[in-house]
């Protein structure tokens, strides 16, 4: 796997160096907008300890819901593979889009007309200013890669992607990947 250059679709993978960031360490950032006003994405890997029914009532399914990044934590948004049932979806890549008109969402989730696996819902999303972002990857806080999974990122059981993400970069990355988060607890 090589580190690409970092555009809308491809995935951003913290640097095992990232410790003690309750939002990054150990994420892995899907990028859903890079332009030259700034870049923002969502956190693929770090569901919170509530359920969508918990959030919207009149909505009776338990979807998990993410912790998108530490910007806008009140705002709910949506990631989905639905674009004709969803009026307003932005593409991202490769068949995944980005939120579009919420109360058709509302109406096709009280029908169950669509499951889990066709759409990730997060409180907050992850927002840099381009040169903040360029500053990070010069720091070693990210790798940038290719997004290899779109078929499963929307899926509940993209909780070890970093963990994935790690081995297939191979080198030290994939001994970070067996490590304990915080190496002091080894």
């Amino acid at each position: 796997m090589k580190n690409v250059t970092p555009e809308k679709g491809s995935l951003l993978v913290s640097e095992p160096s990232i410790i003690g960031d309750d939002s990054f360490s150990r994420s892995v950032v899907l990028l859903t907008e890079f332009n030259k006003e700034g870049v923002v994405g969502f956190i693929l890997n770090k569901p919170l300890d509530c359920t969508l029914d918990q959030l919207i009532p009149e909505i009776t399914l338990k979807l998990e819901v993410y912790q998108g990044g530490p910007v806008e934590t009140d705002n709910l948004y949506f990631l989905h593979n639905i674009p004709d049932l969803i009026p307003g979806s932005y593409l991202i890549e490769d068949g995944i889009y980005w939120g579009g008109d919420f109360h058709a969402v509302s109406d096709l989730l009280r029908k169950g007309s669509i499951t889990g696996d066709e759409i990730k819902f997060f409180l907050g999303y992850s927002g840099w200013e381009r040169h903040q972002l360029e500053n990070e990857l010069e720091s070693n806080s990210w790798v940038v890669v290719e997004n290899t999974d779109s078929k499963n990122l929307l899926s509940n059981n993209m909780h070890d992607i970093w963990k994935k993400k790690m081995k297939k970069l191979g080198g030290d990355y994939e001994l970070w990947s067996n490590a304990p988060e915080n190496p002091s607890y080894n």
